[in-house]
């Protein structure tokens, strides 16, 4: 498979273990971004960006980038809170009243960053592709009682983070998510992330590729609490993850922070490459780097509710963990994608990256990003 781009020659081991993606991992198309300080010194591209291979995956090619979305909720949060807008410990409810319901009266901003407000997903069943309407998904996060007691353990909340973070965000600032998004952080820094695509940039979304056929829309009989909760964290509506409508036009323009944000490479990693240096590039400033620092301590860590398996958060985003981890460093931060697409930065090595593919992968340890990770931190060596 021909890659094409440009790397720094001491970062040639990259441009090999992206090309070997496509031979032993079954990569249709990407793209790796990597910046080293302020400096770009791996921009590749290659593969397909549709599943007949009848498009080439260019390098301004824009694929859903799934949880990837988390982390760009996060920098939004970390940049209202330095700027006086929010407090982490303040109840969600000094923002979003119609939230004081069903025992979340106390529920800060800190618990819904950190996985662990016990709301993961909606009980009652909610009709088929009911997260394209955002208002309908904060009434049903509204009614919805704590799958267990807040503030007392974690559990990813896999789709309805992007809801309940982002409806605090609308309702301290009086403007959408996506909207925050372009305005604080794409435009300033030129970055190609986009929550919600604009009409005039749909012809550059590439087809996203899913192995197998969503399950059908009423929840399995039978399912005991803990299987009930992680169905529903994912399919509850059909299609709240993606599958099924994630190359409809209505899904790349709809607004699901944890779910649907598109992006390039290039883009994901010009972010990363900001935080990677405190929160600025070049004299953009995009957060405050005393309360980014305080974003990316830990604030949850352990066996997760929901997956099942050790994980490990900041205030939004994922921090470096020894079963996952992001590079050989202690303070490497940022989030995974469903299935491998990635977006992450590390301060001590001054590292941004950006990845971002078009075929569902293997969604915990992923060999793609993993083969792209090793070989950056070997050519750092």
């Amino acid at each position: 498979m021909p890659v094409e781009g440009w790397t720094d020659p001491r970062f040639a081991a990259v441009r090999d273990a992206f090309a070997r993606n496509f031979i032993d991992h079954a990569e249709l198309g990407a793209s790796v971004c990597v910046t080293v300080g302020s400096r770009v010194v791996v921009d590749l591209w290659g593969g397909h960006a549709d599943e007949a291979r009848t498009t080439p995956f260019g390098p301004d090619t824009l694929v859903n980038v799934f949880s990837v979305g988390k982390g760009l909720v996060a920098l939004l949060t970390a940049r209202l809170v330095g700027e006086g807008v929010l407090d982490v410990d303040e109840p969600v409810a000094r923002h979003w009243p119609g939230f004081a319901r069903a025992g979340k009266e106390e529920v800060t901003l800190r618990w819904l960053l950190t996985h662990q407000a016990g709301l993961p997903a909606v009980r009652r069943r909610l009709p088929p592709n009911g997260m394209l309407d955002w208002d309908l998904m904060v009434r049903a996060l509204e009614e919805q009682a704590p799958w267990w007691e807040p503030g007392t353990a974690h559990g990813y909340h896999v789709n309805t983070f992007g809801f309940l973070v982002g409806e605090v965000l609308r309702r301290a600032t009086g403007r959408p998510v996506g909207t925050l998004l372009r305005e604080l952080v794409a435009d300033p820094l030129a970055a190609d992330v986009h929550l919600g695509v604009p009409d005039a940039e749909l012809a550059r979304v590439g087809e996203f590729v899913w192995p197998s056929a969503p399950p059908d829309e009423a929840e399995p009989e039978g399912l005991d609490e803990p299987g009930l909760l992680a169905f529903n964290a994912y399919f509850n509506p059909s299609g709240l993850s993606g599958a099924g409508v994630v190359n409809t036009t209505a899904w790349r323009q709809a607004q699901i922070p944890s779910t649907n944000t598109h992006a390039t490479a290039r883009g994901i990693a010009r972010v990363y490459a900001a935080l990677a240096a405190g929160g600025a590039l070049g004299s953009v400033r995009v957060v405050d780097a005393a309360v980014l620092q305080a974003a990316t301590a830990e604030q949850a860590s352990g066996i997760d509710r929901v997956l099942q398996r050790p994980t490990r958060f900041g205030l939004g985003f994922q921090l470096t963990q020894p079963e996952r981890p992001l590079g050989p460093g202690d303070d490497a931060f940022g989030h995974f994608g469903a299935g491998g697409s990635l977006g992450f930065c590390d301060p001590e090595a001054e590292v941004g990256f950006g990845y971002a593919m078009n075929r569902l992968g293997t969604r915990w340890r992923n060999p793609r990003n993993r083969a792209l990770i090793d070989a950056v931190y070997a050519c750092l060596a």
